[in-house]
């Protein structure tokens, strides 16, 4: 167990079925390797790695347990300190339970990454932002796809990036980069 007195990193459903094409096109080809390089620093500086893994109830979906989708990508090395499973879109209402961990461990920071910036990303982060937590989003390691709006029309993934971004920065979260997210010591 690393010393969970600094801040836990939050790495969410960083999964091999993000890679398929039903998603459609990606934003920040980048991601991963900003992951990789929150999750090494965060080693190396001792503090607490959390691992979120979105277990889909459709058995049709790309992220359904038993299914290779449901495993991790490459870029997620080592054991976590916590390992949370959920079926919807909060890291904070899964099994075990984040918020029992993170008090338990006297973690009151958190920064979160990984997939889709504006759905289980940006609903972690509300979500801890409500709960009391002091929420860093680390905007460029997290990425997202294309969507129809309710009209039909094609909102660009870095579009909807930005707006989740909007969304969250002062209400819920500070929005920060990697490069800052690195300089914690």
């Amino acid at each position: 167990m690393t010393t969970a007195a600094g801040p836990a990193l939050v790495v969410v459903d960083v999964q091999q079925g993000f890679d398929q094409p039903v998603w459609g096109r990606r934003n920040n080809l980048e991601c991963e390797r900003h992951i990789a390089a929150l999750i090494d620093h965060w080693r190396d500086s001792g503090w607490p790695v959390v691992f979120v893994r979105h277990d889909s109830s459709d058995p049709a979906s790309p992220l359904a347990p038993g299914t290779p989708g449901n495993a991790f990508q490459d870029v997620l090395t080592g054991s976590p300190d916590l390992l949370v499973t959920k079926s919807v879109n909060s890291a904070f209402h899964g099994a075990p339970s984040l918020q029992t961990w993170l008090d338990c461990n006297g973690v009151r920071r958190i920064y979160v990454c990984g997939i889709t910036t504006n759905h289980c990303c940006e609903t972690t982060a509300r979500v801890g932002g409500n709960l009391g937590y002091d929420v860093r989003f680390v905007l460029d390691a997290t990425h997202t796809f294309d969507r129809a709006d309710p009209a039909g029309e094609l909102v660009a993934a870095d579009e909807l990036a930005r707006v989740t971004a909007t969304n969250l920065h002062g209400e819920f979260a500070t929005v920060i980069d990697t490069a800052t997210a690195l300089r914690q010591r």
